[in-house]
């Protein structure tokens, strides 16, 4: 008998841990190895979520530098959305049209399609975004107690995994921790769930932070037998032999969107902002008063309101010079318009997208428009390569739970984008006698689902026939009837 054995490396170099069930201490020493990593990917994931719900550093730093005075005043911090207009505008570009899958068989299709369900285009969208902004996703999938399987998302921030060291890299383990409420005490307590390929270890711990003192085993199973031996509340036995868990990367070096182009955003949001507030305190006039009579300042402001006038005094002093001035900010409005224009273009081939501005499309055609969404195109691609990997395990368990054999799964994959639809209809009736029709439909601007397509045209294709064998009969009936006519006349 192989035993299977788990292989987590601790601080020290070269030393490690063998264990044909992972018990307490190997979690505890899973916690403290990678604990630091994971701080800082939970910490570069609240960032970019705070960046794609426009809460830009702008918001609680303002325009850095400000110096507040007599001709400094306002306090504006206007953020602008970059990213997560770029996040949203790949999310719908990719998935708009989720991306179909094909197994070589009809039945198992329509099968996969159903346990999908209608959540299917939503999640697809929801991975996209948290990928984005938190450099990986990751889908769970269980059985319920229907014995429907199930598929939900999990946050990054809940995910440390542990990967195998060959050049596989495959996922050996998955460490989930999330906060619950203990509803004995109702106090806050923080959950570890230990997954590998046979079972998951459940644990606990009063505090909310991440240590691994008092750390005990958490029966969040009740009443779920092990392998038919007497109940483990701490165990639960999941039967996939493999990790439940997928993993849907951003791209191939596990970035996020945010990092390209978050000094871009910050230095527009300065300029914007800084330029905003100049407007303000040039409307503010300040008065510079020489010999003025009056002490009290608000008698100087309530005469020039009431009397459109000022009593200036001559006390001597100065030539007996006395008078009013006024100053100003001066604004340099061309450098900043300058500025503000370059740091948004470079946003946008920063962060590969497609600049919204009506100006860049006008009346293009279809070809220009393609070198619009090309820097786009480069980003989805990387992410569908990605992604194609986390789908296609994700079929082949669905295939497993529904006892099908999986060999090679083709996937459609769908952009949405703007383009030239009678360009594209031209050179599909163009292209008719060259390549399959089939290919033909999936790639026409008006067809969503080439087989359904098929599958129509052959109905009305029949449908014609039938149309036209009964016009025939009709027709060659009325000829026999004046024919046999024609005859009982001669014979008359």
């Amino acid at each position: 008998m192989v035993k299977s054995q788990v292989y987590l490396f601790s601080n020290k170099a070269g030393e490690k841990m063998n264990d044909e069930k992972p018990n307490i201490d190997v979690v505890k020493e899973l916690i403290r190895s990678r604990t630091r990593w994971h701080r800082q990917h939970v910490k570069r994931c609240k960032e970019a979520d705070r960046y794609y719900r426009n809460e830009n550093d702008i918001l609680k730093y303002g325009v850095r530098g400000q110096e507040f005075g007599p001709l400094r005043n306002a306090d504006n911090r206007i953020p602008r959305n970059f990213h997560g207009l770029l996040v949203n505008q790949k999310a719908a570009y990719m998935f708009t049209a989720p991306p179909l899958f094909d197994i070589g068989k009809e039945e198992a299709n329509k099968k996969i399609a159903d346990i999908l369900g209608d959540s299917y285009p939503k999640l697809c969208k929801d991975l996209c975004v948290n990928a984005s902004n938190h450099e990986c996703s990751w889908i769970h999938y269980w059985i319920d107690d229907a014995g429907n399987f199930c598929y939900g998302i999990v946050s990054s921030e809940q995910i440390i995994p542990v990967y195998s060291s060959d050049l596989n890299r495959t996922l050996v383990a998955v460490l989930r921790t999330y906060k619950d409420t203990d509803f004995s005490t109702g106090k806050e307590i923080t959950i570890w769930e230990y997954w590998d390929k046979e079972r998951c270890y459940s644990y606990y711990r009063q505090s909310n932070t991440i240590s691994t003192a008092g750390l005990s085993e958490y029966n969040v199973f009740p009443g779920i037998p092990e392998d038919g031996a007497a109940e483990k509340g701490n165990v639960f036995l999941h039967g996939w032999e493999e990790v439940p868990f997928i993993p849907f990367y951003n791209n191939n070096i596990s970035t996020n969107d945010l990092v390209n182009i978050k000094p871009l955003v910050d230095a527009y949001d300065k300029v914007f902002t800084g330029f905003l507030n100049d407007l303000e305190d040039i409307q503010e006039v300040i008065f510079i008063l020489t010999n003025y009579g009056g002490e009290d300042k608000k008698e100087f402001i309530d005469d020039l309101k009431k009397y459109k006038m000022i009593k200036l005094d001559d006390d001597g002093d100065d030539g007996g010079k006395t008078g009013v001035e006024t100053l100003t900010i001066s604004i340099p409005i061309e450098a900043r318009e300058k500025f503000l224009e370059m740091t948004r273009k470079a946003i946008f081939e920063q962060g590969q997208g497609v600049d919204p501005d009506p100006q860049k499309f006008g009346n293009s055609s279809g070809e220009a428009l393609k070198y619009l969404y090309s820097l786009l195109e480069l980003k989805a691609g990387l992410m569908e390569t990605e992604f194609k990997l986390g789908f296609g395990k994700l079929v082949r368990a669905i295939c497993k739970h529904i006892g099908t054999q999986c060999d090679q799964i083709i996937q459609t994959w769908t952009r949405s984008a703007i383009r030239s639809d009678s360009e594209l209809a031209e050179i599909c009736e163009k292209s008719v006698g060259v390549i399959s029709n089939k290919t033909i439909l999936k790639n026409h601007p008006f067809v969503e689902n080439a087989d359904e397509e098929e599958k129509q045209l052959e109905r009305e294709k029949k449908k014609t026939a039938e149309e036209a064998d009964e016009y025939q009969n009709a027709f060659q009936k009325q000829a026999e009837e004046d024919q046999g006519g024609e005859i009982d006349g001669e014979e008359e």
